[in-house]
């Protein structure tokens, strides 16, 4: 699985744009590459700044897109403010098999690391993607 250039350099905009508070978005793309990010709002009613949720008619709106551009839904993005690039135990008790995650590193300054995490079969860990 690779992330094209564009669509890192849009992930990290939009991680940098939203701090402090989490970016997150939809991943879209065929079953070698990420072509294609969809920013989300994130609804959280919890604190943005360490949790997001994506909305169930944010969700179909995303299904609706990979569908007319006849790509696959690969996963979803997020950010971690002033956080590594890597997962939480809040992102394990709440990550859907099949789906990529990818997180960025994000702090005043701008955003840097990129890691892709898939849950584990078992899912009791992420198993790295890919990093960028």
């Amino acid at each position: 699985m690779t992330v094209t250039s564009d669509v890192a350099q849009s992930i990290r905009d939009l991680a940098h744009k939203e701090y402090p508070h989490e970016a997150c978005g939809a991943l879209l793309g065929n079953d070698h590459a990420i072509t294609e990010v969809l920013p989300l709002p994130n609804s959280t009613t919890e604190e943005a700044r360490r949790r997001f949720r994506i909305r169930p008619e944010d969700y179909r709106r995303v299904e609706g897109r990979a569908e007319a551009t006849q790509k696959k839904l690969i996963g979803f993005f997020h950010s971690h403010p002033d956080h590594p690039a890597a997962p939480s135990a809040y992102d394990l008790e709440h990550a859907w098999p099949n789906l990529v995650y990818l997180i960025v590193s994000v702090t005043r300054d701008g955003a840097g690391e990129l890691t892709a995490w898939r849950l584990s079969e078992d899912r009791s860990r992420f198993d790295k993607v890919i990093t960028r």
